[in-house]
């Protein structure tokens, strides 16, 4: 699975200005709502809100996926956030997070964004690929990081 089709380089930000977990999904609402996918930023940026009120999206390592379904996306859409001092995203390990996946898919995908959540979890579970998304400049090193595991 490419999953450089669900996100392009206007999606992708390597310099999160949030300084909480609020601002940060807002931030990454706001690069995900540059898709012509997203229909409606608001309505999205409540459904990731309400999502992570469930527990914590922030898995460890520096890493986080926020992500929900929402009426207002029309395909799956990744957004892709770094922020150089880490944010305080309640992460599980308590640690802070420096690389954040955004995920919004329409509410009738019922398998297709775990697929790109496992995907995605399965690529950062490599502490290369993590070290690597903390020093690339590019979207393009980046796209091309998220197509070069099989």
């Amino acid at each position: 699975m490419k999953l450089s089709r669900f996100c392009d380089e206007g999606l992708i930000s390597f310099e999160l200005k949030s300084k909480d977990k609020d601002e940060a999904i807002e931030e990454l609402v706001n690069l995900a709502s540059k898709s012509k996918l997203v229909k409606d930023k608001d309505e999205l940026l409540k459904a990731v809100l309400e999502r992570e009120k469930l527990v914590t999206t922030g898995v460890g390592y520096g890493v986080a996926f926020p992500h929900a379904k929402s009426k207002s996306v029309r395909g799956i859409v990744i957004a892709f956030g770094r922020s150089d001092q880490g944010i305080d995203f309640d992460a599980m390990d308590k640690n802070p997070v420096y690389l954040f996946f955004l995920i919004a898919a329409p509410e009738d995908a019922i398998g297709a964004h775990l697929n790109v959540m496992a995907r995605l979890s399965y690529i950062m579970k490599s502490e290369d690929n993590r070290e690597k998304l903390l020093k690339i400049k590019s979207p393009k090193e980046l796209l091309e990081i998220l197509d070069s595991v099989e």
